[in-house]
């Protein structure tokens, strides 16, 4: 029997969200296992249009800060897509990072306390009927443990492979063995026969990661302390273009899946051996944008 396929990130970009709606459809007939939208370009959008749009596909958001929107606005449009995708909208929410805050202009405060009184006011809305599955985006392990104990999932970003089985052992036994539990991470893909073109496509998706505090702190517990003291060493130098330099290649083939079309398959399957259930592709390219990105993944998965 062959292999599931994975999920698959997918963003409107100006200029082509009508011609998003089209790949989803493609992505939905094609048998992929969900559509999974970052934050970038109004997610909570692409998914209202999904919900319309596709029709036996799970989708959600991956993530939505909980700071873009009030509460209450968060729970009628997850409500509406509940609804009307017949319940295959999962929530997925998060703090997100300092650089998104000030975009946002919002002052957080603890990212557990936040995360716990907003999933609570969410769930507290009354008269909308039925509200979705709520799924958090977590890295290190407190916040997995939240995730387990108040949502119905959790989903990683650039998570380490290696690392993946210390992160889930902070989830509740009956969470990791409960197939309804969302457990999905969302991995920088490149698709190529040239390998060093590959890896620095992904050296740049991640670049911007770097300059984070948080993804810094999680990588250093996931092992790569020597990659992220050099990273921080650059930072305080006004080094910045050296930041994706740091990145080795074991890091990056920890964090990331990158090559031949059978070696990203293996990797897929890898992630899955990892306990990931849900492998989300967030596919680039070395040879064009976010389209032909997805061209080469319908190939290698086709």
């Amino acid at each position: 029997m062959p292999s599931p396929l994975p999920a698959l990130s997918l963003v409107a970009v100006p200029g082509r969200r009508r011609r998003t709606i089209e790949i989803a459809q493609e992505i939905e007939r094609r048998g992929f296992a969900g559509i999974y939208s970052p934050s970038m370009f109004g997610n909570m959008s692409l998914c209202e249009a999904l919900a319309w749009n596709t029709h036996s596909m799970p989708f959600g958001t991956a993530i939505a800060p909980i700071y873009q929107r009030t509460v209450s606005d968060f729970a009628q449009s997850a409500a509406a897509m509940h609804e009307i995708s017949g319940g295959r909208f999962r929530l997925g929410i998060g703090v997100a990072h300092g650089p998104s805050h000030v975009r946002m202009g919002v002052t957080p405060g603890k990212p557990l306390g936040d995360i716990r009184s907003f999933v609570e006011r969410f769930r507290a809305q009354e008269g909308l009927g039925p509200l979705p599955p709520v799924v958090i985006a977590a890295l290190r392990r407190k916040m997995v443990a939240l995730a387990g104990e108040i949502a119905e999932g959790v989903v990683f970003a650039n998570a380490c492979r290696s690392h993946m089985a210390a992160s889930l052992a902070a989830l509740p036994a009956a969470k990791r063995d409960d197939p309804d539990f969302f457990i999905g991470n969302m991995i920088p893909t490149c698709i190529s026969d040239d390998v060093e073109a590959a890896k620095a496509v992904n050296r740049r998706t991640l670049t911007s990661y770097g300059f984070l505090p948080n993804y810094r702190n999680y990588w250093k517990e996931a092992g790569y302390v020597e990659e992220m003291e050099a990273i921080e060493r650059a930072i305080a130098e006004g080094r910045n273009e050296d930041v994706p330099k740091c990145f080795s290649d074991r890091w990056l083939a920890d964090n990331t899946l990158f090559g031949p079309a059978a070696k990203v398959r293996e990797g897929v399957e890898a992630w899955r051996a990892a306990g990931i259930r849900t492998p989300i592709v967030v596919p680039s390219s070395a040879a064009g944008n976010q389209l032909k990105a997805l061209e080469e993944v319908f190939a290698a998965f086709g």
